[in-house]
């Protein structure tokens, strides 16, 4: 996609990285043995999912009340965000949680940008509610890798 796109360009993108999460998350989710972390990574996937769903409502235009012209150009600087890490097999449980971690990154900022080019409205007040979901994300597996990375021991 280029640097300046059509808000149903964005959208779409928006929905497939939607989708890519929730795909991840569901795959996170059956990999790992600790049940805590099953079910964080599954409640993420559901998340996602919801995020799925509004952003395909304002798509289909059942959302309008402050939203953006669908052949409206709109820049956001796609091209200068940091690349993600690829996802591989042999990757281990704390890179697996800084994927995710950064994933959640540009989800956030995207949201955040997104909620910025819309005037005060509902749509902005979704966005912003949606971007301040994704930094909840991304909190949250950071502190999943905190605990892989540093474990509580008996000792303290």
């Amino acid at each position: 996609m280029t640097a300046a796109s059509t808000l149903d360009e964005i959208l779409v993108e928006a929905i497939e990285k939607e989708v890519g999460s929730r795909q991840l998350y569901l795959s996170l989710s059956q990999k790992m043995t600790q049940q805590s972390l099953r079910e964080a990574f599954q409640e993420l996937a559901q998340q996602e999912l919801g995020h799925q769903n509004l952003l395909e409502r304002y798509l289909r235009g059942e959302l309008s009340e402050g939203a953006l012209s669908h052949g409206q150009i709109v820049d956001y600087k796609i091209a200068e965000r940091s690349d993600q890490p690829e996802l591989s097999v042999d990757m281990n449980l704390p890179d697996v949680f800084l994927l995710a971690a950064h994933r959640e990154k540009v989800a956030y900022d995207f949201y955040l940008s997104f909620a910025r080019a819309h005037p005060e409205g509902k749509v902005r007040s979704l966005l912003e509610n949606l971007a301040a979901q994704e930094l909840e994300h991304k909190q949250r597996v950071e502190f999943l890798y905190t605990e892989v990375v540093f474990p509580q021991t008996d000792g303290g």
